[in-house]
């Protein structure tokens, strides 16, 4: 990569795991990356919680989080701090709420020299932000499924910039629209290009709403023969359901630099993900030889085991046709075809 070129990735933290501490990984890739984003132990995510499983908490990470953060802003990488939960309960417009933002936000500030970026999905959030803390870039979540003019134009006074709705990142004409937009009215547009997620998921408000409220859930007596992850269930249902992972919103390394006159910015999931330097390294290097799924989170190589996707596998002109197609994928055997090509049987 030289100076000239534009794009850069956002990457989520996590802390140290068998890749070893994620600042080690940032600065082996940091001409390449732009940003990492990062919970707080009191805030609702759209993750899991970062320091507490089933009532065990790892007292250790919010010292952990501050050295690192720290030292992520030492090597000139931007701070995006998430509080980008589904649900804040009868906390959502409250002056607690108000009151936790901003006593967060200054102490982190103090902490670091200044947090630059904030993503939430709530709109309270933004304008306790805009209120408190002009200086800071407000992001519109993914979680907020913005995928038109219409829906930045509804929250264009409270956000700054947008993540697009990942559902149309292989619609390049909608894209397009909402750039041209973008730069008329001084936004900036976020891509995230390594989600698993299943594309218009019909659990993903549940899904989310569950994530949000994972602490009580845990405490809970659950439901032992009911499984909250639509698209888990919808894999393990029937096989023939396996094409529906080549029709989600990923982008494949190789595919990357079409989206940069779009993005400055590509944000990659690595927050939860078991190998967050694997990730990293196959966008940077624009190329991956290896199981696709293992790029994803969530990955869904469990549901296809014994079997993987070989990246190397893919037609030449994957990116052309999916990008140009009317994505009406109930009356089409395209990527059928395709997976029939790509899967293999690992080993």
């Amino acid at each position: 990569m030289t100076e000239e070129d534009l794009m850069r990735f956002a990457v989520g933290y996590q802390l140290p795991n068998d890749d070893g501490s994620f600042v080690d990984i940032v600065r082996d890739y940091r001409e390449h990356i732009a940003e990492v984003f990062f919970p707080w132990l009191n805030f609702a995510t759209g993750r899991a919680s970062i320091a507490e499983r089933n009532g065990e908490v790892d007292w250790h990470a919010q010292k952990d989080i501050e050295e690192d953060i720290v030292a992520l802003k030492g090597l000139g990488i931007k701070l995006d701090l998430l509080i980008n939960g589904n649900c804040f309960g009868r906390q959502s417009m409250s002056v607690h709420l108000e009151n936790q933002v901003r006593s967060t936000l200054e102490y982190l500030n103090e902490l670091t020299g200044g947090i630059e970026i904030v993503t939430t999905a709530s709109p309270a959030v933004a304008h306790i932000l805009k209120k408190h803390f002009s200086a800071v870039e407000v992001r519109a979540s993914v979680n907020m499924r913005i995928g038109t003019v219409k829906g930045m134009q509804y929250m264009a006074k409270l956000f700054d910039s947008f993540h697009v709705q990942r559902e149309y990142n292989r619609d390049l004409a909608r894209i397009e629209e909402l750039k041209a937009w973008a730069d008329a009215n001084g936004k900036k547009l976020i891509m995230l290009a390594n989600s698993g997620c299943m594309n218009f998921c019909s659990g993903q408000t549940f899904h989310d709403n569950c994530v949000a409220h994972e602490s009580e859930i845990a405490d809970t007596v659950n439901m032992k023969d009911f499984r909250m992850h639509a698209c888990w269930n919808y894999l393990a249902a029937d096989e023939a359901n396996r094409v529906s992972v080549l029709q989600n919103s990923w982008v494949r390394p190789e595919d990357i630099d079409h989206y940069e006159r779009y993005f400055d910015v590509v944000k990659l999931a690595t927050r939860m993900h078991q190998h967050p330097r694997l990730v990293i390294q196959a966008y940077a290097d624009r190329k991956y030889h290896g199981n696709l799924l293992d790029l994803c989170e969530p990955g869904f190589s469990p549901a296809f085991a014994p079997y993987v996707i070989d990246n190397d596998k893919f037609p030449k002109e994957w990116f052309a046709r999916t990008t140009s197609c009317d994505k009406e994928c109930h009356r089409c055997d395209y990527c059928g075809n395709v997976l029939e090509a790509v899967l293999i049987k690992a080993g």
